[in-house]
């Protein structure tokens, strides 16, 4: 069978769990099946910590269309390929295709119809009019979530249950297990001024869905109300602002303990391991999350993970986290001062982990993917 792919998101400079999930089902896709053709189509050159591996079986097809890629460029090239099986790993599709062809596309989340005043008018008109034509004109969906399903439904109370599978996302293993060098470490750590286990960390973009001035209030309170090793506690931000990141930045400057707070920018993948495995604490305050691969990166790296309690969070990091109400900096500073205090709770919360995380890995998720695929 001809299977399509719109990887055109492999192209952007700036990485995210969508970016995550599609890179690394074209990693799994031709190790599990080497009988099927893959035809992968993008835009222009690939990120290049993105670019898929290659395989036999794989046809990678570049087209530079400057103009509604999707719907040109794209849309022709497949028109004129005859596939069998077209896979949309992004909420988007194009309008005209053969009739014969079988449509999956992937919905990672519907945030911007939850927070909509967290997106730019742009951003929201342009999700909500692709979201619409993907969820109603595919033939078959793929929710990450049972989080993301239940909003499917909600929002689209026409389209049938029995239309949606639930396959969840994994984590890198090879990347996030590594046991990274000592020297590796410490070269990257005092780059930023840091040692190991006196940071908290979060990992992912800044914008305001990550609810990221929560995590700074808890912060900061921690700091005023220690005398002990936790007056020299840091706040690593592993990510680069994203869109209306400014009240964020703005709350950051404007902390009293600003100066124990660093943003690194984006980062390669094996420097955000090293990050990890070195933190004291993971944190991951988002108001909503369609999945939340960093929750599995960190359980992985043997760092203790708090989450906010919503969304697919509880999902995805079970009772392996502890969990504080969204906007509550209080409960999260709780939280974290439990896990400073007693050290039995760290270790107990990092053996679950490594238990946990045994459910979920990109090469289920791959395999999961290609068999709902070719059914």
């Amino acid at each position: 069978m001809r299977i399509a792919i719109h990887a055109a998101d492999l192209d952007h400079n700036r990485i995210d769990g969508t970016r995550v999930y599609l890179f690394n089902m074209l990693k799994n896709f031709g190790k599990i099946d080497s009988q099927d053709s893959f035809l992968i189509y993008h835009q222009n050159d690939f990120n290049p910590q993105l670019k898929p591996p290659v395989f036999a079986n794989y046809s990678v097809k570049k087209s530079s269309f400057p103009l509604l890629w999707t719907q040109t460029a794209f849309a022709f090239k497949i028109w004129r390929d005859r596939p069998e099986v077209l896979w949309m790993p992004v909420h988007n599709l194009p309008i005209l295709h053969r009739k014969n062809l079988k449509v999956v596309v992937t919905i990672h989340d519907l945030a911007f119809k939850i927070f909509p005043d967290y997106f730019t008018k742009k951003d929201l008109l342009k999700l909500n009019k692709l979201s619409d034509m993907a969820i109603k004109k595919a033939d078959k969906i793929i929710a990450i979530s049972q989080s993301t399903k239940n909003d499917i439904l909600k929002f689209y109370p026409e389209i049938s249950e029995e239309k949606i599978t639930i396959i969840h996302h994994g984590f890198d293993a090879e990347i996030f297990q590594k046991k990274y060098s000592a020297e590796e470490s410490d070269k990257l750590l005092k780059n930023y001024q840091l040692s190991t286990k006196n940071y908290l960390l979060y990992v992912g973009a800044i914008q305001p869905r990550k609810n990221l001035e929560v995590l700074i209030e808890a912060f900061a309170k921690i700091k005023r109300e220690s005398a002990s090793w936790r007056t020299d506690l840091k706040l690593v931000i592993a990510g680069a602002p994203a869109w209306k990141a400014e009240a964020t930045l703005k709350k950051i400057a404007a902390s009293p303990f600003g100066k124990d707070i660093i943003i690194t920018g984006s980062l390669e993948f094996e420097k955000v391991a090293i990050f990890y495995q070195n933190a004291k604490i993971f944190v991951y305050p988002s108001l909503y999350e369609g999945f939340g691969i960093p929750i599995l990166e960190s359980m992985a790296s043997g760092t203790p993970v708090i989450c906010a309690k919503n969304s697919s969070l509880i999902e995805v990091g079970g009772e392996a986290a502890l969990y504080f109400k969204t906007e509550d900096f209080n409960g999260l500073a709780d939280c974290i001062n439990k896990i400073i205090e007693n050290e039995a709770l760290e270790k107990e919360l990092i053996q679950k982990s490594f238990e946990h995380i045994k459910k979920f890995s990109w090469e289920k998720c791959a395999q999961e993917t290609l068999d709902y695929l070719l059914k």
